[in-house]
Formats: C-alpha cells, structure tokens, sequence
C-alpha cells in the first residue's frame, strides 16, 4: 500500500485498495470511466483535452452527466452492482464542480485514475474527501457485448 496516497485519501487507509497500474499522462480519471485510455478527458474549449462535441464545455454537474450519457449512461439512484449494468460515480467538491469520476468493476469494487498518476481499485468512498470531494451524480447503462 502506499502511504502517500492514504495521506491524498485518508478514506483508502480504512478500506482494502490496490495500485493497477503504473502513472501515464495519456487519460484521466473522466476517460478512464468513460472506457477510454488514450485520450484526455475535460470541458476546455480549445484545448488539448477531448469532450463530446455536442456537450456544453463547462466543468458543471450537468454538463458531465451529457458527456456521459453520449456514451448511453443514464442517471440511477443506487451504487450497488445491477446484473446487466455498468456504471459511473461523478465526484464533485464542495461547490459543486466536477473533480472526478469512478468506474464500478464487475466485482462490484471501482476502479479510479487519479489524475496523471496511477489507477486504483477501491471502495466507492475511498477517494471521497478534500481532494475529490464526494458522490454526487452515479450513472448507469447496459452493458455491452
């Protein structure tokens, strides 16, 4: 384990977490949970980073809930695994800007990429805090095959 992400995430030191992969700037934790790990992920007009061109480029609750739903994700209610269903959890911080989001494993776990850093499987709530902030939004669609 790995003691400078538990001082990031103190909620990871309470839960069993492991480390997935190595660091990579190629994607961010918003491609990662959109499946998609070679392109970065965010609302910036003009910038390097990718967003659905039918999307508005803010960095809003709202506006990541139309990014994903491109994708065919839905608003749900309930972060527990749903036989036949994939999901998301959006994070937000206290002011309610996206921060973050998480991709609900088959095993139930999720899986994060923290930034340019390294991805992780952990709880849902492991990487709640000041950082991320905590669960605002989670997002379902069918699996695919």
């Amino acid at each position: 384990m790995s003691e400078d992400l538990e001082s990031v995430f103190p909620h990871l030191a309470r839960s069993a977490y492991a480390i997935t992969s190595p660091s990579t700037p190629e994607y961010n934790c918003i491609a990662w949970a959109a499946g998609d790990a070679e392109r970065w992920w965010w609302p910036i007009a003009g910038s390097f980073a990718y967003w659905p061109s039918n999307v508005p480029a803010q960095e809003t609750l709202d506006a990541f809930i139309q990014a994903f739903g491109t994708l065919g994700f839905i608003p749900c209610d309930e972060p527990d695994m749903e036989q036949g269903y994939e999901k998301v959890a959006l994070y937000v911080d206290k002011n309610g800007k996206p921060t973050h989001a998480a991709r609900q494993l088959p095993s139930g776990r999720w899986t994060s990429k923290l930034g340019r850093g390294k991805d992780i499987e952990h709880e849902l709530e492991g990487v709640t805090g000041s950082v991320y902030g905590s669960v605002a939004q989670l997002l379902k669609r069918p699996i695919r095959t």
